[in-house]
C-alpha cells in the first residue's frame, strides 16, 4: 500500500480545471491501486500562511525562548511536513497565475523545505532527504507556455523537488483554457491522455 498526498492550490472550487484534472487522477489511481491511502490537502480552504517571523522562530530558537504564536506556528509546520514525509507519491495541483504557481502553494513549501528534515547542508552542497517518492504536477494554464520563457511553473517546481530529493516528477499541462474552442478541447485531451497513463 502506498499513501498518495494531494496538495490543491486552486483559488476556484468551481469551474476549476487543475481540479477536474486532481479528480480524474484520483478515480483513475484508485481503479489502478485500491489499496492506497489517498488525502488531500486544500490551501484554498485552509491556506497556510505565508514565511514570517513567528515561523523562523519556531524553527531556529530555543524551544525555552519561543513564544506561543512561534510554537503553533513550528506545530503547524511539523502537521504539514509529517504529511509529506508519510507519503509515497506526491500530487499538486496548479493552475498558473501570473505566468508562476499560487502563492498558497509557494507559502505551503516555504513550509516543507526544512534545512535538517527535507534536506540537509552537506560539504559538496545541499542533498534532499526525500528520496523514493514519486511527484505529479497537475497545471491548468490559459495560454500555451510548455518548453517557453514563460513558464516559471515547471523550471521551478522540478528544481524545489530535486532540492528535497524528488528527482522522479510527471507534468501535466493543460494549457490553451482561456483561448477557447479548439485550443480548450486540445489542451484538456492531451492532459487527459496523459494522465490514462500515470496511473
Amino acid at each position: 500500500m502506498s499513501r498518495v498526498l494531494i496538495i490543491e492550490s486552486s483559488a476556484r472550487q468551481q469551474d476549476s480545471v487543475s481540479r477536474q484534472l486532481t479528480q480524474t487522477f484520483i478515480s483513475q489511481w484508485k481503479a489502478a491501486h485500491p489499496a492506497d491511502e489517498i488525502s488531500v490537502r486544500d490551501l484554498a480552504i485552509n491556506p497556510v500562511p505565508h514565511l514570517d517571523a513567528n515561523l523562523l522562530g519556531g524553527w531556529m530558537k530555543p524551544v525555552e525562548q519561543r513564544n506561543d504564536i512561534e510554537n503553533a506556528s513550528l506545530e503547524r509546520s511539523n502537521q504539514l511536513t509529517e504529511e509529506l514525509l508519510a507519503a509515497d507519491v506526491l500530487v499538486m495541483a496548479a493552475p498558473m497565475y501570473n505566468f508562476a504557481i499560487p502563492s498558497t502553494l509557494k507559502a505551503w513549501l516555504d513550509h516543507v523545505l526544512r534545512a535538517g528534515v527535507t534536506f540537509k547542508y552537506t560539504p559538496t552542497g545541499p542533498q534532499g532527504l526525500l528520496t523514493g517518492k514519486r511527484a505529479f504536477v497537475l497545471t491548468a494554464r490559459g495560454g500555451i507556455h510548455a518548453g517557453g520563457a514563460s513558464d516559471h511553473q515547471e523550471p521551478y517546481l522540478r528544481q524545489v523537488m530535486g532540492f528535497i530529493g524528488i528527482h522522479d516528477v510527471t507534468f501535466i499541462h493543460a494549457e490553451g483554457m482561456n483561448l477557447g474552442g479548439d485550443f480548450q478541447e486540445k489542451g484538456l485531451n492531451q492532459a487527459n491522455a496523459k494522465l490514462s497513463q500515470v496511473a
